[in-house]
């Protein structure tokens, strides 16, 4: 069953054109972590066609949709997701740690977080619903 809100992360966003409107909440916002990804992603090509398409579409995301900050209820619901990483083996830190605050964020506000990539967030469950789109 779809939710009606949700927190996107940012594997969805990339993809939303994408994907079929049914699989994703009626309602839905993004981590500031996804904008900050978004962004890094203005300055990972040096191609300015591609560039100012990208940018954009980040203005498009920022001028639609809430965003939620990664704020002090964020950072203690962080330590929940760390531990839950460490025991089942995971590095909490590392390639994985902005999903892992995505996920915090999440957690935080009580939204299911939708996302592409369900592995990357394997063991969360216990914490939050995982979506997978």
């Amino acid at each position: 069953m779809i939710n009606p809100i949700g927190l996107l992360d940012t594997s969805v966003i990339v993809d939303i054109e994408k994907l079929p409107t049914e699989r994703l909440p009626n309602v839905f916002s993004v981590s500031a972590l996804t904008l900050a990804e978004l962004s890094a992603g203005l300055m990972a090509t040096d191609d300015m066609p591609t560039r100012v398409a990208r940018q954009l579409r980040l203005q498009n995301l920022e001028s639609m949709v809430e965003v939620l900050p990664f704020d002090a209820y964020c950072a203690r619901a962080y330590a929940s997701v760390f531990a839950v990483v460490r025991s089942i083996g995971r590095k909490p830190r590392g390639s994985r740690a902005v999903d892992y605050m995505i996920a915090a964020t999440a957690l935080a506000h009580q939204l299911p977080l939708y996302t592409r990539n369900p592995k990357d967030f394997a063991g969360l469950d216990e914490l939050i619903e995982i979506v997978t789109v």
